[in-house]
């Protein structure tokens, strides 16, 4: 077992120096993307959980008897993968790799899958659930989010099966977009947690999608709430990164939300007073260690790796090709990646249900 272990390592660090460039130059080393083979990996993955109820840790709150239901009764459409929001990321994970690859070798699974998950019906069920009593606070904002990132890819997507999903979404991307617009004017203080109910991320991924569906009061909102949150921060201390359950910096999620709006001289400046000493920061810079892959909360640094690539290379973006600190982040990045990409198969169902979403993410968003 120990042998093939070591087998499925040296295997997935080969298919990932296809996509790893091996050259010195620093745009070149962070021009991480998918090729096929990886992707069809990836998507296997979320394959295999995606209709998979159990085990499932749901986010339910019983207002009566009638309420003890199965994951697949309350939730059609996103019943696997563990809990909701990993479905839904698990879902969007597929419509990219099929956008992406169209022609990929599991194509016909992941139509089929999305046809039979994404159907009008289905949704219609999940946003029942929402209207119910005592769902004010369902999967709020994570899954929030992730659900209108997967709207967003489908949005404007020339593909039959694709269109039919986007429109069968509609209603419940909907619902999520007013559920926002009535909750952010009344949180008066940003929840800056390494986790799922992280504010700042959040509010990227809908600003995202705000922008891509051209929904300017939606944007304005988003825009407004992060300058009052987040605008006036500064000498963020990252001594106290990681937590031990962090798939999240909170400094770090903070910075790529503030990217997205800030223009990009204005955006240096207030990094830099943000974050003022993160050339010197180990604790940002070096990738975090997990010990144990069977623990559902300890596997959550594996996912820290890879949104912090992420975000560092979103933040890198902006600094000007003479700044020292731009080497600093994406070298960083890029150790974070190979760290955080190099335990996606780890063969424990605590990381496989959720991790390769963050991985193709991560690969497909570093241009």
């Amino acid at each position: 077992m120990k042998k093939h272990f070591y087998t499925a390592i040296v295997f997935l660090f080969f298919c990932f120096s296809l996509i790893m460039p091996q050259n010195n130059s620093m745009k070149q080393e962070m021009n991480l993307k998918l090729n096929e083979k990886v992707a069809a990996g990836f998507a296997n993955l979320a394959l295999k959980c995606v209709q998979k109820e159990y085990p499932n840790k749901l986010d339910h709150v019983m207002n009566n008897a009638k309420e003890v239901l199965s994951p697949a009764a309350m939730h059609p459409a996103f019943y696997g993968c563990f809990d909701w929001h990993s479905s839904v990321h698990g879902h969007w994970l597929l419509v990219r790799i099929l956008k992406n690859f169209p022609g990929i070798e599991n194509a016909a699974a992941i139509r089929k899958a999305l046809n039979e998950n994404l159907s009008a019906e289905n949704i219609k069920t999940e946003v029942e659930y929402l209207n119910q009593g005592n769902r004010k606070s369902f999967e709020r904002t994570y899954g929030w989010a992730w659900l209108l990132k997967l709207k967003e890819e489908l949005t404007g997507w020339n593909d039959a099966d694709g269109q039919k999903w986007n429109k069968n979404l509609e209603p419940l991307a909907n619902a999520l977009v007013e559920s926002y617009i009535s909750f952010l004017p009344k949180q008066n203080y940003p929840i800056r947690t390494g986790v799922h109910p992280n504010t700042a991320f959040g509010i990227a991924f809908a600003l995202d999608y705000a922008r891509k569906t051209k929904n300017e009061k939606f944007e304005k909102l988003l825009i407004e709430r992060s300058l009052a949150y987040y605008n006036a921060d500064k000498n963020y201390d990252p001594k106290w990164e990681p937590g031990g359950e962090d798939f999240f910096s909170p400094g770090l999620i903070e910075a790529d939300l503030m990217r997205r709006i800030l223009k990009p001289d204005r955006f240096v400046k207030w990094f830099k007073n943000f974050i003022p000493a993160i050339n010197k920061s180990k604790n940002l810079l070096e990738p975090a260690v997990v010990l144990d892959r069977t623990d559902p909360k300890l596997v959550h640094l594996d996912g820290l790796n890879l949104s912090r690539a992420w975000c560092m290379a979103g933040i890198a973006s902006q600094l000007s090709e003479t700044d020292p600190l731009k080497k600093i982040l994406l070298d960083s990045s890029k150790k974070h990646a190979e760290a955080g990409l190099a335990n996606i198969t780890s063969g424990n169902y605590e990381g496989e249900h959720w991790l390769a979403s963050f991985a193709v993410y991560l690969l497909s968003e570093m241009k």
